[in-house]
């Protein structure tokens, strides 16, 4: 931040400051003190000024605070395949649907079935990839992962999971938020105002994207919605600076930028004495943290000074925007405190359209830049001790259908998956989360999920559950009933649990 914004900032904040004071003045006037100290008392719903009222929680809204149970995890990376990864190709072995490939969809999967883009009589498309067993589990998994298939005694399989939502923005939403609806809070975010963070100097909640674009339902996905916005996710880059504008201009004084820091919060320490918003804390400890952030962030996101050996384990390009430099980063950020890490890669939308698109050539790209770094994490995190307290969750925003897409009812010149809500697989690994489980599974061509089925809202409440939450009573009170990030449904998914 330059110097002349913030001293741009600390002007305006002494304008509006008087202004305000005159303005309260002119309602007094007009309305009685007694009625505008009542109004204002109702409105805050603490006394204006009073120390006593201030907890720990209003001077550092990042506070670690203790959940409502002793926890399992006390950290989450959550990995996140924005456009929807096919099951069909990857954890979901069907051989049946070998048999039926290019036949005609039976009429019982499309009766009273919206779709994204099929029309008419779709061909089944068999799976586009060679499967076996792996480990003492005997998880099946696919050739397109081969190096994550010497996790399968590590993680647990979620083979039946389902949404509501069948379009990349709203599903991604749903996924992240509990809702469809822009508004509210997500996941990463509910997870940092509960639990705050233990790290003083990084962000409680860090987000990191690759593929090359930002989620279809933008930044939203890490947003904090009606939590006090200090709750956000903070987007940073494997690329360049790692947050803009953190290194200071040339010639620029840093003593002098933390004296303007330190102005402007004194204009701000004196609105919270004078009208106890909350938000005006968030304010302050933002303005303090960003300016620690300058000596902190560019040390944790500096990955050449790993060991060769990591870096060959990740397979990390140094200099580059990729999901493997983000994988280890969030290890990084996870072993300084940081409490909440989303990895957003974008690209898999396999919807055959091109050869990109294609689920027998760019769905293997994609595979090949996920599996060696994400199996790297979950054993970097193991052999330095962190997976038993760090839960990781891996998944799309939905599944695939296991017919093949025919865009319009033409037929297409490269195989696809068109968009599918009634099944697809997640994994988890981790704090309490049991290892070499497969629970749930789906019909013979992984249409339906016939047993074990698992929503959105029973992802969260395990998520919240394995971090000491019990998800019906942990709410936020908004526009005058209280919220909670499970809605009104969720269950914690027991079989999975260590």
């Amino acid at each position: 931040m330059k110097i002349s914004k913030l001293l741009e900032e600390f002007q305006k904040r002494e304008v509006q400051s008087t202004t305000r004071r005159h303005f309260i003045m002119d309602c007094v006037s007009g309305m009685g003190t007694a009625a505008f100290g009542a109004m204002m008392l109702a409105s805050c719903g603490k006394s204006p000024g009073t120390p006593s009222n201030i907890t720990a929680r209003d001077l550092n809204p990042l506070a670690p605070l203790p959940p409502h149970f002793a926890p399992k995890a006390k950290r989450v990376i959550y990995l996140h395949m924005a456009g929807a990864p096919s099951q069909l190709e990857l954890f979901d072995y069907k051989p049946d649907l070998i048999k039926l490939h290019n036949q005609p969809c039976p009429e019982s999967f499309l009766e009273g079935k919206k779709f994204a883009f099929i029309r008419g009589v779709p061909n089944m498309l068999g799976p586009q990839a060679e499967f076996k067993q792996h480990g003492d589990s005997g998880a099946w998994i696919s050739d397109n992962l081969p190096h994550f298939s010497q996790l399968a005694d590590e993680v647990s399989f979620l083979k039946a999971v389902h949404t509501e939502q069948f379009n990349h923005g709203p599903a991604q939403l749903f996924m992240h938020t509990g809702s469809a609806r822009l508004g509210r809070p997500s996941l990463g975010s509910w997870v940092t105002y509960g639990l705050g963070s233990e790290n003083n100097n990084l962000p409680g909640f860090v987000v990191l994207t690759s593929g090359g674009k930002t989620p279809d339902a933008g930044k939203s996905v890490w947003g904090s919605g009606f939590l006090p916005s200090v709750y956000q996710g903070v987007q940073c880059r494997s690329k360049g600076d790692p947050v803009l504008y953190i290194q200071d201009p040339h010639g620029t004084d840093r003593g002098l930028k933390g004296k303007v820091v330190e102005a402007i919060n004194k204009v701000n320490q004196e609105e919270y004495s004078k009208f106890g918003d909350p938000e005006i804390l968030a304010r302050i400890n933002q303005y303090e943290m960003a300016y620690r952030m300058q000596i902190a962030v560019p040390d944790v996101m500096n990955i050449d000074d790993e060991p060769e050996y990591i870096q060959e384990m990740y397979g990390t390009e140094p200099g580059k925007e990729s999901f493997a430099n983000n994988c280890l980063l969030a290890r990084k950020l996870v072993e300084k405190g940081v409490r909440f890490v989303q990895l957003y890669d974008w690209g898999w939308d396999s919807h055959g359209t091109g050869e990109s698109t294609a689920i027998d050539y760019g769905f293997r790209n994609k595979c090949r830049e996920i599996d060696r770094p994400m199996t790297a994490l979950i054993l970097d995190l193991k052999q330095r001790g962190l997976l038993e307290e760090t839960l990781v969750v891996w998944g799309g925003e939905f599944g695939r259908t296991p017919m093949q897409e025919n865009r319009e009812g033409k037929e297409m010149a490269y195989y696809g998956r068109d968009h599918h809500t009634d099944a697809f697989t997640m994994w988890m690994a981790g704090g309490g989360i049991a290892k070499g489980v497969s629970y749930g599974e789906t019909d013979e061509v992984g249409y339906y999920g016939v047993n074990g089925r698992v929503s959105v809202n029973d992802i969260h409440a395990t998520i919240l559950h394995l971090l000491g939450y019990n998800h019906e009573q942990f709410t936020y009170e908004f526009q005058g009933r209280p919220f909670r990030l499970t809605d009104v449904g969720g269950e914690v998914i027991k079989p999975i649990l260590a």
